[in-house]
């Protein structure tokens, strides 16, 4: 008899190439607060924060990439050790409000897991927001990303 041998595979989820010179980029709304979120209710009835930051790009931007963006145009955000957090605002559609979902975590002069996080890996659909949690870094990073002590 010959031997039979099997092997697994792990197959990643490939990331679709999007050509940057062929296609059309989108409108990223994105909301920078120090420190915390913007509360889900400063999105309800077509209201949203008052600090908006336009950004156009592709849905295979890196949480680095839009982390750089939000550097480029705000001075304070470029000290080492300053944290981005990451989260998208989205409509359900069954209850008619807003919810928030986070999504990853960058900090500014160190790699970390999520930089090269895309949007379309965090299934974020155009018409949605990006929150984002700024720290700056004399202070405790984010506390959804801290070990518990228990």
């Amino acid at each position: 008899m010959a031997n039979v041998e099997s092997m697994i595979v792990e197959e990643k989820p490939q990331v679709k190439q999007i050509d940057r010179e062929k296609t059309c980029p989108l409108l990223l709304r994105v909301f920078c607060s120090t420190g915390r979120h913007h509360s889900v209710s400063e999105y309800a009835f077509g209201n949203v924060p008052s600090n908006e930051l336009q950004i156009y790009t592709w849905q295979d931007a890196t949480l680095h990439e839009l982390t750089s963006l939000v550097r480029d145009v705000n001075p304070d955000t470029r000290k080492k050790g300053t944290y981005f957090d990451f989260a998208v605002v989205y409509p359900n559609f069954r209850n008619g409000h807003f919810q928030m979902r986070e999504i990853g975590v960058t900090c500014t002069g160190q790699k970390g897991i999520d930089d090269n996080k895309t949007l379309a890996q965090a299934k974020f659909c155009i018409g949605d927001f990006l929150d984002i949690s700024i720290t700056p870094p004399n202070r405790l990073p984010p506390t959804a990303r801290r070990q518990r002590p228990y």
